[in-house]
C-alpha cells in the first residue's frame, strides 16, 4: 500500500511538473514580436504584482503612458490587450466592430448567466436576444412619449419622498435606485413597485451587492485561478444572490403566463412569452425560460445601476460646486419655470445639458467597459492580435483623454459648450461604449437622466448636512464607479 501511494504521489508530481512546463513553454511562445508591448510578466502570476486590484483602471492608465495606446497585460496566465485613448478605442469598436465585437469570457459571469441573457452572452444567442430586446423596448415606448410619461410620474413619487425629509439629512442611494429601477420595472412587468415594498427593496439590495462584489479582488482572482472558486468569498455570495433574483423572476413570469393575452401584451415579459409560444416546436429556439430569467435580470441591473449612480454623482457634484447648481436652476427657471420638465426642453437648455454630460464624463461609471474579445485574428495598429484575445477598451482613458477635453481631471461643464455657450457634441463622449456592444438602453438612459436631474433641481437646492464641510468624491470598490454613501439635504425651492 505504501509503495502504491509513493508511486501515485511521484506520478502526480511528474504530471504536475510536465503540465507547468507545458504551460510555461506555450506561454513563452505566445509572446511573439508583433504582439503589443507591455510589462514583463512573471511566471504563473503574470503582471498581477503591479495591478491595483481595487481600481485596475489606474494601473492601465499609467501603463498606457509608457507602452502606448495598445498594450499587453498578463492577468495570471491569461494574456489581455488594453486599448487606451479615444482614437484607439473608437477605431477598434467602430471601424473594427466585427473583429472586436465579441463579449469577453470571464468565469464568474459564465457561472452567473450560463451564456444566456444579453450582457454576457455570445454568438447567435446574443444577436437574437439583443434584436428582441431593442425592438421590444421600442414597442413599449423607449424614446417615445409613453415612456416619458412613466418617467415624469416616477419623478413625482421621487420628489415627494425627498420633500418628506423637510430639509433634514438623508441617504439618497436606495430611493434613487428604486426610482430609476421603476422605469425598467414598468416595462418588464407592466407596473411600478412601491418604494416600501420589502421584495422590491430586497431585489435592489441584491443588485447593489453584486455590483460591488463584482469588483472585489477575490472575484478577479477567482476568474484567473479556477481553484480559488472552491474557497469561500465574494464569488460565492454573488452566485447565491443571482439564484435568489432568478427565483423571483421565475415566479413573476409564471404569474404572467396565467393571464397571458397574446392580443394584449402589457409588458416585456408578455412579449417574450408570446414569442416563446410561437416557437414552442423549435428545439433550436432561444426563447426559453433560462434566457428569459437572465435577460430580465440583466435589464433590471443595467436599467438601474448606471443611471441611478450617475444621478447620485450629479447631486454630490452640485453640492460640491454650488455656483454650477445655481446656474442650472437659473436656466430651469428661465426656460421651464414651474412647468413639468420634458425631454424636449433639452434643446433649449444648453448649460443644463452640458452639466449632465459632464457629470457622466467625470463620474466615469464603467471605467473598464465590459470586456470584449476578438472574433478572429486581426492586425490592429501594426500589432497582431489572435482570435479569442480578451480586450479591455478602457473607457476611463476615453473620457479623460487630454486631446479631447481641455481639463479632463476637473469637473468642467465648458467641455460641452462653445465660446457662445451653445451645447456642442463631443465624439469622445462614450459613457455608453460604442460599436456592436453599445448599451441597448442608451436612449432610455439619456431621457431618464435629463428629466430626473432637471426635476430634482427645479424643486430642490442640495446642500451638505450642518457640520459637514466638504463633499467626498472618492468612490467605492465595484464593477461600476460609485460614490460613497453620504447624507445630503434637499431644501425646497418652492
Amino acid at each position: 500500500m505504501d509503495l502504491e501511494l509513493s508511486l501515485a504521489s511521484f506520478l502526480l508530481l511528474v504530471l504536475t511538473l510536465l503540465y507547468i512546463f507545458h504551460v510555461l513553454k506555450s506561454w513563452d511562445k505566445s509572446n511573439s514580436a508583433d504582439f503589443p508591448p507591455g510589462p514583463r510578466p512573471w511566471p504563473i502570476i503574470g503582471n498581477l504584482h503591479i495591478l491595483n486590484l481595487k481600481k485596475p483602471q489606474l494601473t492601465y492608465l499609467e501603463l498606457a503612458k509608457k507602452y502606448g495606446p495598445v498594450f499587453t497585460f498578463h492577468m495570471g496566465m491569461k494574456r489581455m490587450v488594453v486599448l487606451a485613448g479615444y482614437e484607439t478605442v473608437k477605431d477598434a469598436l467602430v471601424n473594427y466592430a466585427v473583429e472586436f465585437g465579441e463579449r469577453g469570457h470571464l468565469k464568474i459571469f459564465q457561472r452567473l448567466d450560463k451564456g444566456m441573457g444579453i450582457l454576457f452572452s455570445h454568438g447567435e444567442n446574443w444577436k437574437t436576444m439583443r434584436r428582441f430586446t431593442i425592438s421590444t423596448l421600442r414597442d413599449f415606448g423607449m424614446g417615445k412619449r409613453t415612456i416619458e410619461e412613466k418617467i415624469i410620474d416616477e419623478c413625482g413619487h421621487l420628489n415627494n419622498w425627498f420633500a418628506s425629509f423637510k430639509g433634514k439629512p438623508f441617504d439618497n442611494m436606495m430611493i434613487l435606485n428604486a426610482s430609476v429601477a421603476n422605469i425598467i420595472v414598468a416595462i418588464l412587468l407592466g407596473y411600478r413597485m412601491n418604494y416600501d415594498d420589502p421584495q422590491f427593496r430586497r431585489l435592489l439590495s441584491l443588485i447593489n451587492e453584486n455590483v460591488r462584489l463584482a469588483g472585489m479582488p477575490m472575484v478577479s482572482l477567482s476568474n484567473i485561478f479556477p481553484f480559488l472558486e472552491l474557497l469561500p468569498g465574494s464569488h460565492k455570495t454573488m452566485l447565491r444572490n443571482v439564484d435568489e433574483q432568478c427565483e423571483f423572476i421565475t415566479e413573476t413570469f409564471v404569474e404572467h403566463l396565467k393571464n397571458l393575452d397574446e392580443n394584449d401584451q402589457r409588458s416585456f415579459i408578455d412579449a417574450f412569452l408570446v414569442r416563446q409560444k410561437e416557437e414552442a416546436g423549435d428545439p433550436q429556439s432561444y426563447f426559453h425560460n433560462g434566457n428569459l430569467s437572465r435577460l430580465v435580470r440583466n435589464l433590471f441591473t443595467a436599467g438601474m445601476e448606471t443611471t441611478s449612480t450617475t444621478l447620485r454623482w450629479g447631486l454630490l457634484l452640485m453640492i460640491k460646486y454650488p455656483k454650477i447648481q445655481e446656474k442650472v436652476q437659473e436656466e430651469i427657471s428661465r426656460v421651464i419655470g414651474s412647468a413639468q420638465p420634458m425631454y424636449s426642453h433639452r434643446g433649449l437648455m444648453p448649460y443644463t445639458n452640458a452639466v449632465i454630460h459632464e457629470i457622466q464624463r467625470f463620474s466615469d461609471i464603467i471605467p473598464l467597459n465590459l470586456g470584449h474579445e476578438t472574433t478572429t485574428d486581426v492586425t490592429f495598429k501594426g500589432y497582431f492580435i489572435p482570435k479569442g484575445t480578451y480586450i479591455i477598451p478602457l473607457l476611463s482613458s476615453v473620457l479623460r483623454d487630454k486631446t479631447q477635453f481641455e481639463s479632463p481631471e476637473d469637473f468642467n461643464p465648458n467641455h460641452f459648450l462653445d465660446a457662445s455657450d451653445n451645447f456642442i457634441k463631443k465624439d469622445a463622449f462614450m459613457p455608453f461604449s460604442a460599436g456592436r456592444r453599445v448599451c441597448a438602453g442608451e436612449t432610455l438612459a439619456r431621457m431618464e437622466l435629463f428629466i430626473f436631474f432637471t426635476s430634482l433641481l427645479q424643486k430642490f437646492t442640495f446642500r451638505l448636512p450642518q457640520g459637514v464641510t466638504d463633499v467626498d468624491l472618492s468612490s467605492v470598490v465595484g464593477i461600476t464607479n460609485a460614490p460613497k454613501q453620504q447624507m445630503i439635504c434637499a431644501l425646497s425651492r418652492l
